[in-house]
């Protein structure tokens, strides 16, 4: 069994400051991907958590297509009816 890792939340005014970040600087990189890594490096987080904040953010703005964060905050939670039904499915299938 795999340890987790810790994994801190960023508060949303944190999150927007990066963003705005990654957008005044991205000219100065190379690529998008260069632009999330070195930023993100700077204030001690992943690239790829840059990364999903603003293209998040993007869609949030209408920008790029998917769904935003309200329509993504309607899903079900892991608590939910299916899930517990699934649990007990396969606690039924696993035999000690």
């Amino acid at each position: 069994m795999s340890k987790k890792t810790y994994t801190p939340r960023y508060s949303a005014e944190f999150r927007e400051r990066a963003i705005q970040l990654f957008k005044d600087h991205r000219a100065e990189y190379a690529s998008d991907n260069k632009a999330y890594r070195g930023i993100a490096e700077k204030l001690g987080f992943s690239g790829d958590s840059l990364r999903t904040w603003c293209l998040q953010a993007a869609r949030d703005a209408g920008q790029r297509p998917g769904p935003t964060s309200a329509a993504r905050g309607t899903k079900r939670k892991p608590g939910s009816r299916n899930s517990s039904a699934r649990i007990a499915s396969c606690a039924k299938q696993t035999r000690f």
